[in-house]
């Protein structure tokens, strides 16, 4: 593992899937770290000291030596290009580069936001209070969007091609989610299963990605 753990800072819970993406990006880079549990049950991401790193006042937060930096997708950006420079996790062309960016940014803007209401209604709410025909309306909402992944992988070993990318990342810690929740139909997704069984197997996926979800 690299010699840098003195200076790269995680803030921010294990639990939580932005933090776990940028947990999984560390270890595909072979780079070492410290982790500060915020968040939730932690507390502190809405203290000051937290909050005048981060005014976001969510997680993750990096801190390397003297440069913070918040949200998750450019954590893993940033960590590519400070330490990747051998590592095809974020690929140096224009183009294949702007291909992984742009699922980046799909699963924040489109893919979170309807996954949330499904992992948090049967995860992290009581069943007694769960209203069962609200969270399958949302995880019918949810499956239009794997079917377009599903699509994406028919035809591709990872997400853009034959190499593995920090799309595939931020992908696969969702579908973790997706897959791991039960109680609702979802629909046969070969293609997406097939790409999901692939990336389980690789270690930043089993050490952060594969444990009980909380």
């Amino acid at each position: 593992m690299a010699d840098n753990k003195q200076q790269l800072t995680i803030w921010g819970r294990a639990n939580s899937v932005n933090v776990q993406k940028v947990l999984w990006c560390l270890r595909e880079l072979d780079l070492g770290y410290d982790r500060i549990d915020a968040g939730m049950q932690f507390g502190k991401n809405n203290e000051a000291p937290y909050l005048a790193m981060n005014p976001n006042g969510r997680v993750p937060t990096l801190i390397d030596g003297d440069f913070v930096l918040w949200e998750s997708n450019s954590v893993m950006r940033y960590l590519c290009l400070a330490y990747g420079q051998n590592s095809s996790i974020y690929p140096q062309s224009p183009q294949a580069r702007a291909a992984v960016d742009r699922w980046l940014d799909w699963t924040l803007s489109t893919l979170q936001p309807v996954d949330r209401p499904v992992f948090w209604a049967l995860v992290r709410t009581a069943p007694e209070k769960r209203d069962m025909v609200q969270v399958q309306k949302d995880a019918d909402a949810e499956a239009v969007q794997w079917r377009i992944v599903d699509a994406q992988v028919a035809t591709r070993r990872y997400i853009e091609g034959d190499q593995f990318t920090i799309a595939d990342i931020a992908l696969g810690a969702f579908a973790r989610r997706w897959f791991g929740v039960e109680g609702i139909t979802k629909p046969k997704l070969s293609n997406l299963e097939r790409w999901f069984a692939q990336i389980s197997e690789r270690p930043g996926f089993v050490k952060f990605i594969a444990p009980p979800m909380t």
